[in-house]
């Protein structure tokens, strides 16, 4: 399927659908949160990332869908926002490392349906993946310890 197919939207609604619902279920499993209290955050999330995807799509700038969910996830919750309240009282529930499983998972089995594209890309892909990890790690542990130091915790 490509990006010009009609069923783009209702592909995408249906891969949101499913990924609330494994992180509802691991909400309740990992965390003892009750499905019905999470589930109202959970689809907030659902709406905001179908949004975020469809004005990725159709508005004609150089920015990606998860910066477009950033920033309306942002302004939701903004203090002067006046649905802040609301936003941050239904998505309170639904704990952040629950909605990484399904996601994480479906980009593994994205990655699986391209092994033939990254025998291709051979040795090239380990350099750059290693250079990626080497990065963010080095990046997150630098900011981590400015922080803790302004903090006088460490």
């Amino acid at each position: 399927m490509t990006l010009e197919s009609p069923t783009f939207e209702a592909n995408i609604a249906k891969m949101l659908v499913v990924i609330g619902v494994v992180t509802v279920v691991g909400n309740a499993i990992g965390y003892g949160i009750s499905p019905v209290e999470a589930a109202p955050g959970m689809a907030l999330i659902a709406v905001i990332g179908f949004v975020s995807l469809l004005l990725g799509r159709h508005v004609p700038l150089e920015f990606p869908a998860f910066a477009y969910a950033t920033v309306i996830g942002l302004v939701l919750s903004l203090p002067f926002s006046p649905v802040q309240e609301l936003v941050l009282s239904l998505t309170d529930p639904v704990q952040f490392l629950a909605t990484t499983t399904p996601i994480l998972a479906y980009a593994g089995l994205s990655i699986g349906l391209q092994v033939t594209s990254m025998k291709r890309m051979s040795w090239k892909i380990v350099v750059v993946a290693i250079c990626a990890f080497t990065g963010t790690f080095v990046g997150s542990a630098l900011i981590a310890q400015a922080i803790l130091s302004y903090q006088g915790l460490i």
